[in-house]
């Protein structure tokens, strides 16, 4: 069942954000699974939304990205993301 989650990230950068991206970019397989991914900067740091095909998808991206965020210097969370099922999920005007 695909899942949706919203991670807020107070203390983020946007430029630790391109360097983790550009890390994981290098790892094969890191994101299967993920449908959809949104990063938003916010005053205080940064928000993600993702889809993902199931939660053990998810659990397997993070598994790799927790440790390079880290690597990297990114704060610790002050609170787990929120992860909810997916009632519905479309992309205008693609097949399918």
């Amino acid at each position: 069942m695909a899942i949706f989650v919203h991670a807020v990230l107070p203390g983020v950068t946007t430029d630790q954000y391109d360097r983790l991206n550009a890390g994981l970019q290098e790892t094969p397989g890191v994101f299967d699974g993920c449908v959809s991914h949104a990063c938003v900067a916010t005053d205080d740091g940064l928000e993600v939304f993702d889809v993902w095909e199931t939660e053990g998808h998810m659990n397997a991206f993070v598994e790799h990205m927790m440790p390079l965020a880290a690597g990297l210097g990114w704060p610790p969370a002050d609170q787990p993301p929120r992860i909810m099922r997916v009632h519905n999920h479309w992309v205008p005007g693609a097949d399918g």
